[in-house]
């Protein structure tokens, strides 16, 4: 079980860098802590989503109709945004977010989504993506890629699409002591529209 987490983690991996090495990036430039590309805000979203629908890019996420419970609020269609988790904090502060709790409803709702601000829900991993020390102040940069429907996609090799291999002791070895197990695959990530993916570069506030 772990060496298949392991697998699908590593495509995740090649995948984020895949992005981050083609994407066509936004920096963020609202912000005020005084860096560039600065901290996440509202106004770089909104420019972000208005480049993203110009493009004619779908939305990826179906919207939530508003209920009648405290303290929620309707949820828009959205594009997915891609992000690492160390920027929870700033999304918390951003003027119009909204919480994964506070959706009328917590079905369809993946398990590593944080919340959504306008007409992107943020989607966040220890694995997102991180230029060290990228920023004019010598600051980290974040990427968070902002995408639609079928923006881009994995092309599995022929007869290579992911193996899990197992030996077990009678042939792994000559007194048949111990087994050994591990996976193999191989595929090409690419993307399949550049007009529908953004690399939305940020810095952190918090």
């Amino acid at each position: 079980m772990r060496l298949g987490v392991q697998l699908r983690m590593t495509e995740d991996e090649l995948v984020r860098n895949m992005l981050a090495g083609t994407a066509a990036m936004i920096n963020c430039v609202a912000g005020v802590n005084g860096d560039n590309p600065t901290e996440l805000t509202a106004a770089d979203i909104s420019v972000l989503i208005q480049t993203l629908l110009g493009n004619n890019a779908k939305t990826v996420a179906q919207g939530m109709e508003g209920a009648d419970k405290f303290g929620t609020a309707p949820v828009r269609n959205a594009y997915w945004a891609l992000c690492d988790s160390d920027l929870t904090a700033d999304l918390n502060d951003i003027d119009g977010f909204e919480h994964t709790s506070q959706y009328p409803t917590q079905k369809n709702i993946l398990p590593s989504e944080w919340g959504s601000v306008q007409n992107l829900r943020f989607l966040v991993s220890s694995e997102g993506s991180v230029s060290p020390a990228a920023s004019a102040a010598g600051n980290d940069v974040y990427n968070v890629f902002c995408v639609g429907m079928e923006a881009y996609t994995m092309v599995d090799q022929d007869g290579m699409s992911a193996h899990f291999i197992y030996r077990p002791p009678i042939y792994d070895g000559p007194l048949a002591l111990n087994c050994s197990v591990g996976w193999k695959m191989g595929f090409a990530a690419r993307i399949t529209n550049d007009l529908w993916v953004l690399n939305m570069r940020t810095t952190r506030m918090n």
